[in-house]
Parts: structure tokens; C-alpha cells; sequence
């Protein structure tokens, strides 16, 4: 593995341009990790994924508060969603492409702990309220506990839980299990996955096994559950001329997408951490270990399309507000929920 060192707070250490705050990677021959050049592309590309994610996620929220409609249980899950992906955004997204225009991170040491705790905060409660959304789903039409509606005390208590899941094994680092430290070229902040010592490498798998492959799981065992309950619906009877079984391809195609999506975004990150956990010897560039970060964050933007944007309820009043009131198609589609919801009501599995 190529080592850097982390110079913060020493005069000494710093180029006279640099504020006596900055932190940045230099090689050991003394080089930063990019040219010039590549800080800036990386800041450009870290912006084409950070100002979308502000304004759809904005959006989602301003319009589920202008519309009373939109404020139902089976929606708090979404809007949820679309505030962590938010903070995100504002913090992780917002400061990469500040600091990679810099070309180093400008906070210092508090700086970077205050960062990676927030955008870790955010991003693992969004990470787990997709979960929320996949068991959600799947309570809904499978009702594996019997005829127990969905209720706003469900819908609550699943949130509250995401974000208190996330809050508990975001602390930790703070308090000395673990810890927050630049990570890939240096101009962003995460837990830290190359420190080798006993404590922090038993954080390190901790916080990817419950925070990555328990959503993960709850995820797959959830829409494995849903789609099983759909094809068994769609062998039973054919409703309204091929109704059921059209939509349990339109729910499988929305199904993969989501999981393809979660994977392409978390899972270049989980596995790059646990590689480098258990081989600290091996080489890997910063630029390489910037690249799942980057995925990771730009789940920001693809969650609030896949789940909100593809909902036929949020579209119908988020798109004309983003078009000052123009509608650019007819509403023609339902979303996953409504479409399963739909399904099994008017056959149920036996």
C-alpha cells in the first residue's frame, strides 16, 4: 500500500499559500498525489453529481410539505431518504468540490473529524432506510404478520431507528474506537480504513458488517420475499388481461435496478475497505481509492430517481415544480408500491 502522511496545523510543514488550517497528502518524496489539473477535474466531477442531489432531494422535501397528499406513512420512508441524501451532499459533496479545487482539505484536523462524522452520519442513515424501504415494501404486500396495516407510528419508528442505528456506530470514533481521517487524494474525510492497529481494525469490520452487509441482506431477503409473493399471484390468475403479470415484470425490473444501484454504489467502497483491512500491505493509489468514495456519494443522486422520481405520487407534483409548473408527460405509470399493492389485493396468495 502507498503510505501518505497527513501534515495539519504546523506552519512549518505547509507551502506559504496553504491557510495554517489546511490538511493535505503529500507522497514521500514530498509530491501530492494529483496534478493541479486533476484536482480540478475531480472537483468538477464531484459537482456534477453534488448540485442534481441538492435540488432533487430539496425538492422531494419542499414538496411533500406544500402537499398534505404526500405526507402519508408508506411516503416518510422517501422523504427520509431524501434528507439524509441532503446532508450528504451539503457536507461531503459541497466540501469535495471545494477542496479538491483548493487541491487539499482546508478544515483541518477538527475540520476532517466534523465531516466524516456527518457524512457518515447521513450516508449510513440513507444506506439503512433503503433497507427501511425494501422491508417496508415487503411487509406491505406480503404481510408476513397477518392483516396489520401500515401505520405512522411504523413509518416513524423506522426512521427514528435509522438514524439512531447510524448515530450509534458514528460515534464511536469520536470516543476513541476508531477514528475519521483523509482518505483517497486527501480532500475528504471518512472513517479509516488503512490504520492497521488492533482497535481500529476491529471498527473498521464492525462498521461494514452492520452497516453495509445487514442492509444489504435486509434488502435482498425483503424484494426476494416481494417477488416470490408476485410470481406466486401471477401462476394463480391472470387479472385484466395480463395485469398481474405485467406487473410483476415491471416490479422485478425496478427490483434490479435498486439493487444494481445499492451495489454499484456501496459496494466498490465496502469491498475496497475490506481489502486494504485484511491485506495492509497491499499498493493502492489515492486516485484508486477515491473512486469508491465518489460512487458512494453519488448514491445521492441516483436514490432520489430510482424512489422518488419513478413514484407516480411524488412526480406528479415534484416535476411541475421543477419546471415552474410544466408537466412533461402524462401520468400513466404507478409506482413499485402501488403497482404490488394493487396486484395482490386483487389476488392473494394462497
Amino acid at each position: 500500500m502507498m503510505h501518505w502522511t497527513t501534515f495539519s496545523s504546523f506552519a512549518s510543514m505547509e507551502p506559504p499559500e496553504i491557510s495554517p488550517n489546511a490538511s493535505f497528502y503529500v507522497s514521500p518524496e514530498g509530491e501530492p498525489p494529483l496534478s493541479r489539473t486533476g484536482f480540478i477535474i475531480l472537483s468538477i466531477i464531484m459537482a456534477v453529481f453534488t448540485v442534481p442531489a441538492i435540488i432533487l432531494n430539496a425538492t422531494v422535501i419542499i414538496v411533500s410539505l406544500m402537499h398534505k397528499q404526500l405526507r402519508q406513512p408508506l411516503n416518510y420512508a422517501l422523504v427520509n431518504m431524501a434528507v439524509a441524501d441532503l446532508g450528504t451532499a451539503m457536507t461531503g459533496g459541497v466540501l469535495s468540490v471545494v477542496n479538491n479545487a483548493q487541491g487539499y482539505f482546508s478544515l483541518g484536523r477538527t475540520g476532517c473529524v466534523m465531516e466524516g462524522f456527518a457524512v457518515s452520519l447521513c450516508g449510513i442513515t440513507s444506506l439503512c432506510t433503503v433497507a427501511l424501504i425494501a422491508v417496508e415494501r415487503m411487509f406491505v404486500v406480503c404481510k408476513p404478520l397477518g392483516q396489520i396495516s401500515f401505520q405512522k407510528k411504523h413509518a416513524v419508528g423506522g426512521i427514528a431507528l435509522s438514524w439512531l442505528w447510524s448515530l450509534a456506530w458514528n460515534l464511536p470514533p469520536l470516543f476513541g474506537w476508531g477514528r475519521y481521517e483523509l482518505e483517497g487524494v486527501g480532500t475528504s474525510c471518512a472513517p479509516d480504513w488503512h490504520n492497521t492497529e488492533p482497535h481500529n481494525v476491529s471498527y473498521i469490520v464492525a462498521y461494514f458488517a452492520v452497516c453495509f452487509a445487514l442492509p444489504f441482506a435486509l434488502i435482498l431477503a425483503s424484494y426476494t420475499k416481494l417477488m416470490w409473493t408476485l410470481h406466486k399471484v401471477s401462476k394463480m390468475a391472470s387479472v385484466q388481461g395480463g395485469a398481474v403479470a405485467k406487473g410483476e415484470m415491471k416490479v422485478a425490473s425496478m427490483v434490479i435496478l435498486m439493487v444494481l444501484t445499492f451495489l454499484i454504489s456501496w459496494l466498490p467502497y465496502a469491498g475496497l475497505a475490506m481489502l486494504v483491512v485484511s491485506n495492509p500491505d497491499v499498493k493502492i493509489h489515492p486516485l484508486v481509492g477515491t473512486v469508491p468514495v465518489y460512487l458512494a456519494k453519488s448514491s445521492t443522486v441516483y436514490n432520489p430517481i430510482i424512489y422518488i422520481y419513478l413514484n407516480k405520487q411524488f412526480r406528479k407534483y415534484a416535476v411541475p415544480f421543477l419546471l415552474c409548473g410544466k408537466e412533461p408527460w402524462d401520468e400513466d405509470d404507478a409506482s413499485e408500491t402501488a403497482t404490488t399493492v394493487e396486484i395482490t389485493n386483487k389476488v392473494s396468495p394462497s
